[in-house]
């Protein structure tokens, strides 16, 4: 089963505003599948999201709130030490792709946006 996770408004999927997207635009991070519009392949990053912050992206939808407390938890974390973690996971993660999520999570808290999933 898949699982792609998207940045919104709401869980309705009002999406995002033109100015997310420019945020969003400008961004390269190395997620898989991260195309610049605020989404990713969530399920590469699950067991990561959920070890780090203890919140798993097979949700469908995780309010804001909980996306200020992915945050300050990647913020917390050693990426290396938590991509050393993932070893044993389906998907190991490099510290690359935990900044990547630090770098998304504190955006997407500071502009007011949950995650939407869909699989």
């Amino acid at each position: 089963m898949g699982l792609d996770t998207y940045a919104s408004h709401s869980p309705d999927g009002d999406g995002l505003t033109p100015e997310d997207m420019a945020v969003f635009d400008a961004l390269d991070l190395r997620l898989c599948e991260w195309i610049g519009d605020g989404s990713f392949r969530g399920k590469v990053y699950d067991e990561l999201v959920l070890e780090v912050a203890g919140v798993s992206l097979y949700q469908e939808w995780i309010p804001w709130e909980d996306v200020v407390l992915m945050a300050e938890a990647f913020e917390a974390c050693d990426p290396e030490a938590a991509a050393r973690s993932t070893r044993s996971h389906r998907y190991p993660a490099s510290a690359d792709e935990v900044r990547a999520l630090r770098t998304l999570f504190r955006i997407c808290a500071d502009r007011g946006l949950g995650f939407s999933g869909s699989w």
